[in-house]
Order: C-alpha cells, then sequence, then structure tokens
C-alpha cells in the first residue's frame, strides 16, 4: 500500500500493529493531509507539491506505480480528518506517531515558513475529534515547531527527530523539553539509547524490513519501533497480533518514566 494510505493503515492494524506513523504535510488552504512524499509527482504523476493544491484537488489525486503495483492498490489521498473518523471506530484508539513534513519544496518557498500553520491546523482537527493525546506522539526535526506544538497541545508527547550529529541533536532535544528523540535505522546503538534514557528521554526508531535488520534494531533496546515488516516484528516479540490494549513486551521495559511511545 502507499505510505499513509488508508489502506495502508489498515492493513498495519490488521496485521496487529499498535499504532501507525503517519506523514502530515498542509494543503493551499490549510488542511493537514496525509502523503509522504516531497512533491507529488513520483507517486501520482501530476506536477508540484501539496502546499499548492486544495484539500478538495489533492483528494482526487489516485496514487499509481505502474504495473503490476496499481492491481493491488486503488488509493487516493486522504486528509487527517479522514483518517481520524475511521479510526473513532476502533474498540482501542491505535497509537499515532504523527511524522510533520514542514520544509515546503514548492519553488521559492521559505523553508518552514507554513510550519506555524501546519501546528495549528494539527491541533484544531486533533480537539475536534477528541483524540486521546496520551495516544499521540508528533514527531518533526524542527524545534520552534516542537515549542509551539508544547503551547498548542500540551498533553502531547513530542519528539525531536534525529538523522545525523546525533550529540548535537541531543542536547537540542534536551534543551527543547521533549519526551522523546526518534531515530533513523542509520544511526541507532545500545549506547546512544542509553545516553538518551539518561536524559530522561525515550527512543523510537524507524526503518527496518528484513528479520535480521529488526533484530538490530531491537537489541538497542528502543523504548518504540516503526518498521514495514509487522508480522516478522510480532514473530520477534513473541506477540501473534494481539490487540494495542496487550502490555508491550521488552523493548520498552526500560522506558523512562514508566511511560511507552510503542
Amino acid at each position: 500500500m502507499p505510505p499513509s494510505s488508508l489502506a495502508g493503515i489498515r492493513h498495519a492494524l490488521e496485521r496487529g500493529a499498535d499504532g501507525v506513523e503517519i506523514d502530515i504535510q498542509l494543503s493551499r488552504d490549510s488542511v493537514p493531509m496525509l502523503f509522504h512524499d516531497v512533491d507529488l509527482a513520483n507517486r501520482t504523476g501530476v506536477q508540484g507539491y501539496i502546499s499548492q493544491h486544495t484539500a478538495a484537488e489533492l483528494t482526487q489525486l489516485r496514487y499509481h506505480g505502474g504495473w503490476p503495483y496499481d492491481w493491488f492498490q486503488h488509493e487516493r489521498i486522504a486528509t487527517f480528518d479522514e483518517l481520524l473518523t475511521e479510526l473513532a471506530d476502533q474498540p482501542t484508539f491505535p497509537y499515532l506517531h504523527l511524522d510533520l513534513h514542514e520544509e515546503d519544496g514548492a519553488a521559492g518557498a521559505t523553508p518552514y515558513v507554513r510550519s506555524p500553520m501546519l501546528v495549528r491546523a494539527l491541533g484544531r482537527v486533533l480537539r475536534q475529534h477528541r483524540v486521546p493525546l496520551a495516544r499521540v506522539l508528533i514527531l518533526t526535526d524542527y524545534a520552534p515547531s516542537l515549542r509551539q506544538l508544547r503551547r498548542e497541545l500540551p498533553g502531547a508527547d513530542l519528539g525531536l527527530e534525529i538523522n545525523e550529529n546525533f550529540d548535537q541533536r541531543l542536547g537540542e532535544a534536551t534543551a527543547t523539553g521533549v519526551e522523546a528523540v526518534v531515530l533513523s535505522k542509520y544511526i541507532i546503538t545500545p549506547e546512544r539509547v542509553v545516553q538518551a534514557h539518561a536524559r530522561g528521554l525515550q527512543v523510537v526508531v524507524f526503518g527496518g524490513r528484513s528479520r535480521k535488520a529488526i533484530e538490530r534494531l531491537l537489541s538497542c533496546r528502543p523504548d518504540g519501533i516503526e518498521v514495514d515488516n509487522v508480522p516478522v516484528l510480532l514473530s520477534l516479540l513473541g506477540r501473534r497480533g494481539r490487540p494495542a490494549s496487550a502490555a508491550v513486551p521488552q523493548a520498552a521495559a526500560n522506558a523512562p518514566n514508566g511511560r511507552h511511545m510503542r
């Protein structure tokens, strides 16, 4: 399924994931949209960026990947509102890791210029749907948005995404007062997890598809793990698709403050 598509999210939850990581971008008319890529062309064939189209225009766009990929999916771009409406029917509200994609790639756009609007729009939609903020982690690599999110959604956990310069960014996370750091599979090590825990931060890692790769990530003992291959992860954790209310296994045993990112 296309990343951050409704069908992909359904599929992950049906396979036993505790929650999903989804990518959020802001449409031209300030509607939070689910979309992963920087531009539209690669996944829809339409030129331009999310910020250059209204939500009504975007929700008419179908994902495509060519034959035979398009035999298996008929998804379109969705709004965050659509997702929350659907999740309201879940017996247990899943964990949501909301990855803010803020650096607008449109020609001439000032990086992060629309970040304040995205934060306000996200807060508005979460409040409208009465989403339990204890099930939400909002992450970004842009510290000013995290400070604004703290004011906008004081009950939500926040995470600073780190893809490089670990020591410097760890200090930034501490100074910003977030609950977690979100590390790429390429930079996580057991030692870095210990460093983050020593500062009272939880660690979420993203990436990993093969069994060997997921085994390595689990050996680092993160508090939460985002992978594409849910069945293999559950197998390694000794779980068989139990619902999100089930106890978290040893990967979260050492979480600071006794809280779980999943």
